[in-house]
């Protein structure tokens, strides 16, 4: 359908992104810097084009029965406010909002605002690679959160009576929000199709399997390495730690004689000529149990700030939410 002259004229050239009907004739139109409000001819009014920038600071909804208003704050430069039916508001907020996060750099060039989800004061955005979290009663701000599908590793849904808990796990922590039920669903599916399609996989099991793979993989990397120094505590000939490693048995027969050496003597043939002494602590038990002790405890004490991170966030959340 051709767009009116004036409306044309209006967009100097500019693709149109976005197209919603506002009755009758009435067109809301979103560019990608700008959001075109069309007013047809009227008993009361001429025909006219409004325009809203996207480089908004804040973004507000005040419903009606009938009508809805947004809102677009620009700070020292003050407020613009349109109506649409409260019908298509839904349909109006999706694009407008997805044009402001490109002009604000929450999003990059390239990527797809694929869903928008208001529930109550909570707004979520889904992107082609990021889930952008607002809670308060704008419907966005610059006081939001943001998980980028790259640090995301797994998705739970905890069904309740009325509300689903959604539990992403970004970066080895876990955050939460909720949904009401009936809309529950719709979120789901989408943030799942969303993420599993950034990381190039069928579902959620797989999601799971590959990130745990990297995640070794990244141990993996991260195992110290003596290069090509000198040989490591326990070996003769340079070979690697683990193969240092005996029975008891075998351990007593070898190093039993050098147990008995004084202090500052070497205790293995392979360090006569290197300038280096064992240090004689490697191959202790008590020292080995000690330090076994020392990282169960500094595990066990980060697993328990872990879970009180997990409780103050759920109760900002809902203290947020006024709960």
């Amino acid at each position: 359908m051709s767009l009116p002259e004036i409306v044309q004229s209006s967009l100097d050239g500019e693709s149109v992104a976005a197209r919603v009907g506002l009755g009758g004739e009435d067109l809301l139109l979103v560019t990608p810097t700008r959001t075109l409000v069309y007013r047809a001819e009227g008993l009361l009014s001429d025909e006219a084009v409004e325009e809203f920038p996207h480089d908004a600071e804040h973004v507000g909804v005040s419903e009606g029965r009938r009508k809805a208003e947004i809102t677009l704050d620009y700070g020292l430069d003050g407020e613009r406010t349109f109506s649409v039916p409260t019908k298509q508001l839904d349909q109006v907020i999706h694009p407008v909002l997805a044009g402001v996060l490109n002009a604000r750099g929450v999003t990059d060039t390239g990527e797809t605002v694929k869903q928008t989800y208001r529930f109550s004061e909570l707004t979520i955005v889904v992107t082609s690679a990021r889930l952008v979290r607002h809670i308060g009663e704008a419907v966005w701000d610059e006081e939001y959160d943001e998980y980028h599908f790259d640090d995301v590793t797994d998705l739970d849904f905890e069904e309740g009576s009325v509300a689903t808990s959604v539990v992403i796990t970004v970066g080895g922590r876990q955050e939460r929000f909720k949904a009401p039920n009936d809309q529950a669903r719709a979120l789901r599916e989408g943030l799942v199709e969303a993420v599993c399609t950034h990381h190039g996989v069928d579902g959620l099991d797989d999601l799971r399997a590959a990130t745990a793979t990297d995640d070794e993989d990244d141990e993996a990397e991260e195992t110290v390495s003596f290069g090509e120094g000198p040989a490591p505590l326990g070996s003769s000939d340079g070979a690697n730690v683990d193969e240092g490693e005996e029975s008891e048995d075998e351990s007593a027969a070898t190093t039993g004689a050098a147990d008995t050496a004084p202090v500052g003597e070497g205790k293995e043939s392979g360090f006569d000529d290197s300038g280096f002494q064992s240090a004689g602590v490697v191959d202790d038990p008590a020292v080995a149990r000690e330090l076994a002790e020392l990282r169960e405890a500094v595990e066990a004490q980060n697993e328990r700030l872990e879970r009180q991170e997990r409780t103050i966030q759920q109760l900002i959340e809902e203290l947020r939410q006024g709960r």
